[in-house]
């Protein structure tokens, strides 16, 4: 899933200084999930600048809702008839939420209200870990399951470099060595062969944005 942490509470406060009636919009997947921005959160978020604005002597209209996805332009419906009432939408959706919430609504300035960290696994309530950087080329068939452009500090995909050592990264020393761990889960599954695989290097440089749709609905993209 998508796992965001909330902004520092003075960036929010400062962004929202010369508004007097907003919207905080939560989203109640990916960062309800991970506690940044689900509808409990909305409501602390809510409280905190309510308070801090009355102290300021600058006080603030606060509106609240929760839409299933923010990433997911048919949600986007619910604020249909409430969106006019407010200077300004708050999003604690990721990045793709609030975008979208823009796209939706151009004249009405848009902040973020949560910072998108990475793309991770649930270790346990509150407890979140990187897996994927989203990179479009997933290797991990040839790696074991363990993902060297996530895991290796320097993201080899044809590694290890010449820095690990004892099973540490040279770059971390409290970061094992992702090429070790591929080594040994390969090992473990007598696949070590699959090591000497070359994997073509990717070009980071010069990025745009990507688009992916799914077989059978490329008339979709076609009619919109």
């Amino acid at each position: 899933m998508i796992v965001a942490e909330r902004k520092p509470f003075e960036e929010i406060k400062t962004m929202l200084k010369d508004y007097k009636k907003v919207l905080t919009v939560g989203c109640g997947t990916c960062v309800a999930v991970c506690l940044a921005g689900g509808e409990k959160e909305v409501g602390i978020l809510n409280a905190e600048l309510s308070m801090a604005r009355k102290i300021d002597g600058n006080p603030i209209v606060l509106g609240a809702t929760t839409l299933e996805r923010q990433c997911d332009m048919e949600f986007l419906d619910e604020l249909e008839n409430v969106v006019d009432e407010y200077d300004a939408l708050l999003s604690m959706a990721c990045g793709a939420g609030i975008q979208f919430l823009a796209e939706r609504y151009p004249n009405k300035p848009v902040f973020p209200a949560v910072n998108t960290t990475f793309i991770g696994a649930n270790r346990d309530v509150g407890w979140y870990e990187e897996k994927c950087r989203s990179c479009g080329n997933c290797v991990l068939g040839w790696t074991g399951g363990i993902c060297p452009v996530t895991m290796c500090a320097k993201g080899l995909y044809n590694g290890p470099c010449g820095g690990t050592d004892n099973g540490k990264c040279e770059i971390h020393q409290d970061q094992p060595c992702a090429w070790f761990l591929i080594h040994e889960r390969l090992a473990a599954q007598g696949r070590l062969d699959l090591i000497m695989e070359f994997q073509p290097i990717t070009a980071w440089q010069n990025q745009k944005p990507r688009t992916l749709v799914q077989p059978g609905y490329e008339g979709k993209k076609e009619a919109g």
